[in-house]
């Protein structure tokens, strides 16, 4: 990347921490990203959540955003960040309004891609007062349980007995927003990197415990990453598919989709993520470096194409 470049980005601010449940994931996200912005000579400063790039924008302190704040309510990947920027004419890393309001609401993602033919396990919409029993016995143990509205595993029960539905109910609802309740899927999770309009290597995730939870995510350093996760035609086909869930989505700029691989070579799509972590354990940074590139040119890479899609509108 030249100077010339780095001088038209301006002022960069990393946008972190905000009010979601995650938080503290963002601010580890958001600490990264400056850093390597600035070893790259960005002028980049750190702003803590939406108020306060409002007030950073008024100042006129502000060029462009880098956003990885995550989640929604407070959080940067609904929709609302990306709207209030758009009215202001401020550039931002990643998807517009559309893409991120859709993929952060994992039953409308799940209803676009069924519309579209793309497999995604079956589910059902939960209510409070629903009958749960009845749709997880419509669905067939084993469920999955988890607000349909946030990320890093937060709120997910997997449901193995009838039994222990109602705990997941509550656990679920003390979230804002939906439930969602998902056949579970059994065999090997993998993730794939999306950076423009190309997929990087996929990801599959060996947690050393039963499941990629947040403590795998986030805390455990004994979970395994295999990049590529497959070979040959499986791999094409699992990124391919990967890149059309995306697009379908109306996602944009860059960000990671998450399947299941079932015990009979089937893919299918889990989730989107439009503003994906950016910490030690995350994971586009991980199948970037297995194409060449490092972590500092890969944040230069995401804020840089700001400046394009600018330019290019």
């Amino acid at each position: 990347m030249n100077a010339d470049t780095i001088r038209r980005l301006g002022r960069v601010a990393v946008l972190m921490g905000g009010t979601s449940s995650e938080r503290a994931v963002s601010l580890d996200s958001g600490s990264n990203v400056l850093d390597a912005l600035r070893t790259k000579g960005v002028d980049a400063l750190a702003v803590d959540g939406i108020p306060a790039l409002i007030d950073a924008i008024r100042a006129g302190s502000v060029d462009r955003v880098f956003n990885v704040l995550h989640g929604s309510h407070g959080g940067g990947e609904d929709g609302v960040l990306q709207g209030l920027l758009s009215a202001l004419g401020v550039p931002c890393t990643g998807s517009n309004v559309l893409g991120s309001a859709l993929s952060m609401d994992k039953i409308r993602s799940k209803q676009v891609w069924q519309a579209l033919g793309l497999p995604t396990p079956a589910y059902r919409r939960i209510a409070i007062g629903d009958d749960v029993v009845a749709a997880a016995r419509d669905l067939g143990l084993p469920v999955i349980v988890k607000p349909a509205c946030e990320g890093s595993s937060v709120g997910i029960t997997r449901v193995f007995e009838e039994g222990d539905l109602q705990a997941a109910i509550e656990l679920a609802a003390s979230y804002p927003g939906e439930l969602l309740m998902e056949q579970l899927v059994v065999g090997d999770e993998y993730t794939v990197g999306i950076l423009g309009r190309d997929a990087l290597p996929s990801i599959r995730i060996v947690p050393a415990g039963a499941y990629y939870d947040y403590h795998a995510k986030y805390v455990a350093e004994d979970t395994q990453y295999l990049c590529p996760g497959l070979d040959g035609e499986a791999e094409a086909a699992m990124r391919a598919l990967a890149l059309q869930a995306f697009e379908a989505l109306g996602c944009s700029g860059w960000g990671r989709v998450d399947l299941m691989r079932d015990r009979h070579g089937a893919n299918w799509l889990l989730e989107a993520n439009t503003a994906p972590g950016m910490t030690s354990h995350s994971l586009v940074p991980k199948a970037a470096r297995a194409t060449g590139l490092d972590f500092a040119s890969l944040c230069l890479r995401i804020v840089a194409d700001t400046v394009a899609d600018r330019e290019g509108a």
